[in-house]
This record gives C-alpha cells, sequence and structure tokens, in this order.
C-alpha cells in the first residue's frame, strides 16, 4: 500500500514558481524508429468526437495523466510546464474526480503546479511537484488529501502486462465519508482491507469476469459496485465521496495486455449500484487539443464542473 504522502503548500509553491520558471528540459535521445498511436476524443457536452493517429518515438517516451482526488478541494487550474514549449499549458476549472489520459511524453522532467480556478497566472501555485517521466513507464500526478492538508503525489503505475488468463486491479482511496476502506467481493475474496484515505494499493491479479464488489468501512458509508475486467487488463478502482451523500467508485483501464490505453477508456465504469452521477466524469472535453499537445509534450487534462 502507497501512502499518499502530501508536502507544505507553502514549500511546494515556492519551489513551483522556480521549476515553472526555470522551463524545465528534456534529456530524451533520438529514438531508433517510430511507432503509432490512436488516440480518440469523447463525446460530451453535446460536441461529438473525433478520432486521430498521433505518430510517437515509443523508444524515448513514458506516459503521464493527471487526477484531481481531494474531496474537500474546489475546482483548480493546473499548469504543466513542458520542456519544449516557452509557456506552460493551463487547464482550467478541473473538478474533484477528474482523472485524464495517459498520453505521451518524451521522456525528461516536468513541472506540474496548480492555483485556484480562475486565479492570475502570476500568482504563486499553491501547490506543485515535479514528475521524472522515464522510458516506458507510467505515472499519476494526483492531487489528493483534505484542502487543509492538500498535496499532489505521483504515483509508479504498474501496466505489465498480468500472467495470460488473469487482470490486475487495483484502489485508489480518495473517499473521506470511508476513512478506511474495505473492498470485497460479493460471497468472494477480499480485494483490499484497511485502505486509509489517500492511498493507493498496489495492483492484485483476480480471474477476468463480471464483478460485483461491496465497499465499505466500519461506521462509515458502504456501496457496491459491478465491474467487467477483461483478461489481459489493468485497471484502477477509484473510491469517491458522492455527490448526494456515501460512496461512489469508478474503474478506469489502465492498459490493456502491458499496452498502455491512450485513450484512458473504461470498459463499463463501475456500473450497478454505483454508477457515476453524471456524465462528465467519463468525458474528455480536452481530448481534441490531443494531437496539438502531444507534437508540444504537453499533457491534456480534462476539465470537469466542481463536486462536493
Amino acid at each position: 500500500m502507497h501512502l499518499l504522502r502530501t508536502a507544505p503548500r507553502r514549500l511546494l509553491a515556492g519551489v513551483g514558481t522556480l521549476l515553472l520558471i526555470a522551463g524545465l528540459t528534456t534529456t530524451a535521445a533520438p529514438a531508433a524508429g517510430a511507432t503509432t498511436t490512436t488516440a480518440a476524443t469523447a463525446s460530451t457536452a453535446g460536441t461529438a468526437g473525433t478520432a486521430g493517429t498521433v505518430t510517437v518515438r515509443a523508444a524515448t517516451v513514458g506516459y503521464v495523466r493527471l487526477a484531481h482526488l481531494s474531496p474537500d478541494t474546489p475546482a483548480v487550474d493546473v499548469y504543466l510546464a513542458a520542456p519544449d514549449r516557452p509557456e506552460p499549458q493551463v487547464f482550467p476549472a478541473v473538478g474533484y474526480g477528474v482523472v485524464s489520459q495517459y498520453l505521451p511524453l518524451p521522456a525528461g522532467r516536468y513541472a506540474v503546479a496548480m492555483r485556484e480556478a480562475g486565479a492570475p497566472a502570476d500568482e504563486p501555485p499553491v501547490l506543485t511537484t515535479e514528475v521524472a517521466v522515464s522510458t516506458g513507464a507510467a505515472y499519476t500526478v494526483a492531487g489528493v488529501g483534505r484542502h487543509a492538508d492538500l498535496g499532489l503525489r505521483v504515483l509508479h503505475d504498474d501496466l505489465s502486462a498480468p500472467p495470460p488468463g488473469r487482470t490486475k486491479l487495483r484502489v485508489v482511496q480518495a473517499s473521506v465519508r470511508a476513512p478506511v476502506l474495505d473492498v470485497a467481493a460479493a460471497d468472494g475474496p477480499r480485494i483490499a482491507e484497511g485502505v486509509p484515505f489517500a492511498t493507493t494499493t498496489d495492483y492484485h491479479e483476480l480471474e477476468p469476469g463480471r464483478w460485483r464488489l461491496r465497499l465499505g468501512g466500519v461506521g462509515g458509508p458502504t456501496t457496491e459496485a459491478e465491474v467487467d475486467l477483461t483478461g489481459g487488463g489493468v485497471y484502477s478502482l477509484l473510491v469517491l465521496d458522492a455527490k448526494r451523500g456515501g460512496l461512489t467508485a469508478e474503474l478506469r483501464q489502465d492498459a490493456r495486455g502491458g499496452s498502455v490505453v491512450p485513450a484512458g477508456g473504461v470498459d463499463t465504469g463501475a456500473g450497478g449500484t454505483a454508477r457515476p452521477e453524471r456524465s462528465e466524469r467519463s468525458a474528455y472535453p480536452l481530448l481534441g487539443l490531443a494531437g496539438a499537445v502531444i507534437a508540444g509534450t504537453g499533457l491534456v487534462l480534462l476539465r470537469r464542473r466542481r463536486t462536493t
């Protein structure tokens, strides 16, 4: 189990300002060859998505996605300082429960900073962190914890393929209403036990198929979620505070057969009694910019309205 540790906000703000001014540079070497990755947009807010093909140099890229997992923190503007861009990429009003796609970035060092939604760009960020992207590795940069102790945490995502005939699942505990969480299959084994708020578990190998999961803790709310886990798939189960009270769960497919899922697709979501409350949770309104962002080594983060 990995503690999503936070850092003092003043210290992070100062470090973030220096990182953004410095304009971190990449040290990636040219790749010997290139592969083709397809990125498809999702339909949202009444606008149909499109699909495109982006050529990336697989020999020198890693994968990064961003997440807002702090239940009582308002929406934030997220800034990504990419090595080959003179200005940081800005993604406004990102709300609780948003998880972006994985997108390929050249190996190197990047700065991620957060400001309150609508804050001036020259205002010191309230949070910042640095992510060192290694070739072939994948990361989730998440805002975690309560608002009073908010921090950014870089999670190292193990997207390697499970053994044949198996699937992998981890639990990302982002619900303050269930400070200690258990996840178990109905009439089956426990998948995670005693998971504290603002932590994530290791990936667990499971049999593929449709699972009905029970989520809850002693003295806290409970819910159930039905998820479809395919053979060779790697998944993250996000446990969140529901808007109207209680818990909700959402399934993210991180990889399939050892390959990153660039569009961050969700096969079924956390269905059954724990469906997301709003369709925006699985929408990717900024994905239409993916080609331009990848060309400039930026990272697209989804825009979502604030949830409470």
